[in-house]
Formats: C-alpha cells, structure tokens, sequence
C-alpha cells in the first residue's frame, strides 16, 4: 500500500510538473507574420476592442505561475515567450499608437484587441528584441527552416557569395542586425567556427531564428 502510495505521489508531481508554463516558439510559423514586435505583460491583462477605455472589454486574462484564465485559451495561444522564472511575459503586437498596443491575444485564431500601455519601454520591435536577447543568451533555429537560409554570406545580400553553410549549430551569437539579415558567429556541430550573414527573416516577416532565452 505504501507503495502505491508513493507512486501516486510521483505521478502527480510530475504531472504538475509538466503543467508548468514555459512557452518558447520551436517551429517556423508562416501564419501571422505581419507584426511589429513584442509587448511585455503583467497579470491581469485587460483586452479593448478598440484603443479607448470605453470601448468594449473583449476579454481579460489572468495568470499565475502555471494557470491562466479565461479555460478556453493556452499559455501557448496568448503568448510569444513566457518565463515565470525570469519574471518574463511577451505578447505579438501587430499595431501600436501613443498610449496603446494591440496584441494577439489567440494565436490560434488570431484574435486581437487593444491593451493600455503600462510602460512605453515594454514595448519592443522585433529587431530590439532580438538584438537585446540575442546578443544575451545567443540564438536558435526553428524547425522547419528552409535549407537555402544555411547558406552563410559574405554580405547581407541574397545575390552575394555564399562563404560557409550552417549544418548543425551547437552555439549561436548574434553580432549585428542589418535588416532582415544577421551576422553570426556559429560553432557547428564538428567544431568549426564559422562567421557570415544570414537571414533571419523572410521580406514578409516569417522568422528562421529565435533568441535562445533561458
């Protein structure tokens, strides 16, 4: 009986275990490219309609370390990144004014609605974000990259000379951001070291590369 015991005990801890957020893209996303950057978030997260208070309230969304409200959505459907150890929370925002950002708030459906910013400096485009957790903690690549984006340039220009190509990384730093390309300085997996360009997103913002937050 004992022994029952402790392994209904294991079993639930470790599926509590597996039910802790942690939210990092791992896969090529060709559906809602089209955004501007990224907005950090705090519990409770009120979404408008539109970009006025007395506008209707669409939704609000609430989270803990491993719950999140309303039932219907994931911590996968509302955010980009989500690290409760790093005390870090960032949703896609896909417009912006002054005092305001819309964020998807389903990426499943794409739903959308418009926040109140807290902080202006909450707000992030793409390229700073990247640019500040990429130079810190270095890069990844996302599954189902298309092989051409291996190829490694001598400039940031898809007709210049490819000088290397990117087999399997083991270690990613970001150098620069010139647009929609990167220089990195790779080691792959036999060791080599390696410096070039690449693109780190298509001209219509699908994106090759993610910052390897941890």
């Amino acid at each position: 009986m004992k022994k029952i015991i402790v392994l209904i005990a294991v079993l639930l801890g470790l599926g509590l275990q597996g039910f802790a957020a942690d939210v990092m893209p791992d896969t090529v996303s060709l559906i809602r490219t089209n955004t501007l950057g990224v907005y950090q978030v705090s519990s409770p997260i009120k979404i408008y309609e539109n970009p006025d208070i007395k506008s209707k309230v669409k939704t609000v969304i609430t989270y803990t370390k491993d719950t999140l409200e309303p039932s219907n959505l994931t911590f996968q459907d509302v955010f980009v990144v989500y690290k409760d150890k790093k005390d870090l929370a960032v949703m896609a925002v896909v417009d912006e004014t002054e005092d305001w950002v819309e964020v998807i708030y389903d990426n499943k459906t794409g739903a959308s609605g418009w926040i109140v910013k807290d902080d202006p400096y909450k707000f992030a485009t793409w390229v700073n974000f990247y640019t500040t957790y990429g130079k810190k903690y270095g890069l990844y690549t996302l599954k189902g990259m298309p092989d051409k984006i291996k190829d490694m340039h001598g400039s940031p220009d898809d007709t210049s000379k490819v000088i290397s190509v990117m087999n399997y990384p083991t270690k990613i730093n970001l150098n620069i951001i010139r647009g929609n390309w990167m220089l990195l300085s790779i080691l792959d997996i036999d060791k080599t070291p390696k410096t070039g360009f690449v693109r780190w997103r298509s001209d219509d913002g699908v994106k090759y590369f993610f910052p390897a937050i941890k």
